[in-house]
């Protein structure tokens, strides 16, 4: 049998081209769903049929597969047992994999799809158990209307099994990284996102609290993680995590990404503020002021994709009292006492006391999530008061960002 090369060729290369799948799959496919259409319209459900396209010639052949067995790998039945009904099938022990033993029968003889190893040897000396036996089927001209249509479905099943492969392997490995794209849909809360060859899920609880999503809006993204096993899409993204503002700092900061400026620390409430620690091993270079640019235009650019998020770059320090100093920015501080347990005692000036404390105690609570410190912030005039909202515990772990090796 024949089929159309030209017509089947430049199908095979249209769509591998459009989903960026290797014409191999594609072929595949077509030659596993010609296989499933032959056996439903002419074949035994048990028997294994292959078909085989030649994208030289434009010749299609059928083949029925059967493996090689003998009475270790499959159960005989022997005329006692067929008479009378009874099953002794043989036992194979299994050691598991704590030691244990278990035991599992072994599969029945099916003539459908096996064939003894005495047997095929008669065909071919060399072949042994396992192997598999391959047998010409006659080939059919129409396979009709409801083989037809199988087919189809399953062409189109393993094309979007292969499309799904291909974008995992091509995302795998990305976690961490930004992605650019545009908002596709949004259901229940949750963002649909296309990222090119790909769609992308962004969870209700991974957008930036009160920003607003428009269909067809394009915005940068941060890839949490890239899932082989989910039926709904594999690569899930976030704008709320700590790490997307580190990214995007490294995207508009040459020195973080040739690190010479070196991201230590970062605390986020999204959508409200950031305090994020930098540092410099290299001398000369002034880790805040590379990060702020001039006139404030990086740390702006980083702000503007944020929603307008405020952003507090502060001068990380291995000192601890000058560190919790510097992360109360931007209010000055007088003194900096360190307790015991990673606590500290931090004294301003009266008239700085509110703006440590930051509206609804958020300047004070960022600082002690940056630092990892117990801060409680008191009155330079009123050392002895506790003030209520100035007292913060580090809960919320600090999230370090890893340096990653210079672009």
């Amino acid at each position: 049998m024949l089929m159309d090369l030209k017509t089947i060729k430049k199908a095979i290369d249209q769509v591998a081209e459009e989903k960026g799948i290797d014409a191999g799959k594609v072929l595949e496919a077509i030659e596993s769903s010609i296989a499933a259409a032959y056996k439903k319209e002419y074949e035994k459900k048990g028997e294994i049929i292959k078909a085989g396209f030649d994208v030289k010639t434009g010749e299609l052949k059928f083949w029925q597969v059967k493996t090689v067995v003998d009475d270790t790998t499959v159960r005989l039945k022997d005329d006692e047992e067929e008479a009378d009904g009874t099953d002794t099938a043989p036992i194979v022990t299994v050691t598991a994999v704590d030691g244990g033993i278990a035991e599992a029968a072994l599969p029945r003889f099916n003539n459908d799809r096996h064939i003894l190893v005495e047997d095929a040897k008669k065909i071919k000396k060399s072949f042994a158990v396992g192997d598999e036996v391959e047998f010409p089927l006659e080939t059919k001209e129409e396979f009709g209307r409801i083989a037809a249509q199988a087919a189809k479905q399953v062409i189109l099943q393993r094309l979007r099994e292969a499309e799904r492969e291909s974008i995992i392997k091509e995302f795998k490995g990305r976690e961490g990284e930004i992605v650019s794209g545009t908002v596709q849909r949004i259901e229940r809360g949750n963002v649909y996102v296309d990222i090119g060859r790909a769609t992308a899920l962004m969870l209700y609880n991974e957008v930036i609290p009160g920003e607003h999503y428009r269909v067809g809006e394009r915005l940068k993204f941060y890839i949490v993680s890239v899932q082989e096993d989910s039926r709904m899409p594999g690569i899930l993204l976030s704008r709320s995590h700590p790490r997307f503002v580190t990214e995007l700092f490294r995207l508009e900061i040459p020195e973080i990404n040739d690190g010479s400026v070196e991201v230590k620390a970062i605390a986020r409430e999204p959508g409200s503020r950031t305090k994020i620690a930098v540092a410099s091993s290299v001398e000369g270079v002034d880790p805040v002021g590379s990060c702020v640019g001039q006139r404030g235009t990086r740390v702006m650019a980083v702000s503007n994709e944020l929603g307008q998020e405020k952003i507090d770059i502060i001068e990380w320090s291995e000192d601890p009292a000058r560190f919790i100093a510097s992360s109360l920015s931007p209010a000055e501080v007088e003194e900096v006492e360190v307790l015991q347990d990673h606590e500290a005692r931090v004294f301003v000036p009266h008239d700085q006391l509110s703006l440590a404390i930051g509206r609804a105690g958020q300047n004070v609570r960022l600082a002690a999530k940056l630092t990892g410190w117990k801060i409680d912030v008191r009155s330079r005039s009123n050392p002895e008061e506790e003030v209520e909202g100035g007292v913060a515990d580090a809960e919320v772990p600090t999230e370090e960002v890893e340096p990653t090796d210079a672009a």
